[in-house]
């Protein structure tokens, strides 16, 4: 049964594709309302709700010139990234500073997780319905779905030896709050991962928790912070198998033209993320 928020979020990613597929002819309120069946007014209001920002001003910041300024600023040593680093803007604070990595060990890892409990839940976001999994340690898994059945085979088939229960644990409830209160509120408390990957997997999951809320990044920015400018190619393969969306922000990961490149939830999601997040930021400068 979907929520409210899913239906809404639907409907702004049908805008969000229109806006994404004709921008070049600048359409205005009237038509892209039209496109997805709401009055002008309606429409304007649902998108400042969810985006914090006009729909003019969310298709500034889905433009490849707005994508290439934030590479140069986040590649450039500004003053901003002075800033992330030292976690000295409150607007600014990178996901590394409340999120850690624990790698599962050896044997969890080789074992399809025997001995381990996996409690799971789904839950509404601004970008559509999430499947969150946790084991005492941390959690393991999140992945926006459309189907709930499919999503658990998925979710069973990483972890085959594993027992399960539906269950929303206050682990998942204080991951899950990064939706409502993002980085820079200074509200949220310590997240902790619970991942399965390998050494190197898991060093590049650990890179992109660098990347500031608001700032994009390269494949090979990815790869040299991971210490290895080399691996582009495996460092995308490593994005493409993040196992926990949005924590570990790979939609931040973009192509050094400025295009946004694929994303494992799709490419529209990836859209949408990335223009609310810089909305969040950029709205008021």
């Amino acid at each position: 049964m979907e929520t409210q928020a899913s239906v809404n979020y639907q409907r702004i990613a049908q805008a969000i594709d229109y806006l994404q597929q004709h921008f070049r002819q600048q359409p205005g309120l009237e038509a892209i309302a039209a496109h997805i069946h709401l009055s002008p007014q309606h429409f304007q209001r649902l998108f400042s709700e969810w985006a914090g920002t006009s729909p003019k001003k969310f298709l500034q910041y889905l433009s490849v010139e707005h994508a290439k300024k934030l590479l140069a600023d986040h590649t450039g040593g500004t003053l901003a990234d002075a800033a992330y680093q030292t976690g000295l803007s409150s607007t600014s604070r990178l996901h590394e500073l409340f999120i850690s990595i624990e790698g599962m060990t050896p044997a969890e890892y080789k074992n399809g997780g025997r001995n381990l409990s996996v409690s799971y839940s789904f839950a509404p976001t601004p970008f559509g319905t999430v499947l969150i999994a946790s084991t005492e340690t941390g959690i393991c898994h999140m992945a926006f779905e459309t189907d709930e059945k499919q999503a658990l085979a998925r979710l069973q088939h990483k972890f085959p030896n594993a027992g399960f229960r539906m269950h929303r644990t206050a682990m998942q409830e204080n991951a899950l709050r990064i939706f409502r209160q993002p980085p820079g509120t200074d509200m949220l408390t310590g997240i902790k991962l619970h991942l399965k990957g390998t050494p190197f997997q898991l060093k590049v999951w650990e890179s992109l928790l660098k990347i500031p809320m608001g700032h994009l990044s390269t494949y090979g920015s990815v790869a040299a912070r991971a210490g290895n400018a080399r691996a582009s190619r495996a460092v995308g393969t490593a994005i493409g198998n993040n196992p926990v969306a949005f924590l570990i922000p790979c939609h931040r990961v973009i192509q050094s033209t400025g295009m946004l490149g694929g994303y494992m939830w799709g490419t529209g999601r990836k859209a949408a993320i990335i223009g609310w997040e810089s909305a969040q930021i950029y709205r008021d400068s």
